[in-house]
């Protein structure tokens, strides 16, 4: 599962540059380059993608999301079971139809076809959204810890370890950002979202409650 990094570390520059300075830019540029310890720099590195694979509220939201995947499969399987049951039977009965009737069967089946594709796309799409929302309220754990620890390191600056080459594993605070993840989120409960098919009518209730109540008959 590919996740969409940039926009959570643009969320921890907003809320670091709310409460913490630019050090480096105070600072006159020393002559000759001195050793400073990693925690004395206004920067720290993060991966990401670790603590979304190994996080208990990750790791949870997998198990659910693929025995929801599972049980999906299942029916869609015993779905396509009937469907070609159905074509079986049909194509036996090709001598004993006349052109229109097996014109109507053709039609009524290929309609049923559409509507089981119609419905694997529905469920496929009910997960996506039921992961992403998962992950999403794990993202906005994991935001503030990072902001909370940078703000103890006072450093303003957040990289994701990704999108660097090297640097100083002193600045890594992934672990540490998954212990206190874990701590405030052990747990996580997938609230899945309904398939529903793109053709499937939906309820208007503005439409409803305009619409005038039946007038009762008149007594003759």
């Amino acid at each position: 599962m590919v996740m969409r990094t940039k926009p959570l570390l643009w969320a921890i520059a907003l809320m670091l540059s709310a409460g913490i300075g630019s050090a480096l830019a105070q600072q006159p540029t020393p002559a000759a380059p001195a050793a400073v310890p990693a925690a004395g720099l206004p920067v720290i590195v993060v991966d990401v993608q670790a603590l979304l694979q190994n996080s208990k509220a990750a790791k949870m939201v997998r198990q659910q999301i693929e025995a929801k995947r599972a049980d999906y499969a299942k029916e869609i399987s015993h779905q396509e079971e009937t469907l070609r049951q159905e074509r079986d039977a049909l194509q036996r009965q090709q001598a004993s139809l006349s052109a229109e009737q097996l014109n109507a069967k053709g039609r009524d089946f290929q309609a049923k076809v559409n509507e089981l594709d119609r419905d694997v796309n529905a469920k496929r799409q009910a997960l996506e959204r039921s992961n992403a929302d998962a992950l999403q309220k794990i993202q906005e754990v994991m935001v503030k810890i990072i902001t909370d620890i940078a703000k103890d390191r006072k450093a303003n600056l957040v990289f994701q370890r990704s999108e660097l080459v090297l640097f100083d594993q002193g600045f890594d605070v992934t672990d540490q950002v998954l212990q206190k993840l874990d701590e405030q989120l052990p747990t996580m409960t997938v609230n899945f979202v309904a398939p529903v098919a793109a053709n499937a009518p939906e309820a208007n209730p503005a439409q409803a409650q305009a619409q005038p109540a039946a007038k009762p008959a008149k007594k003759k």
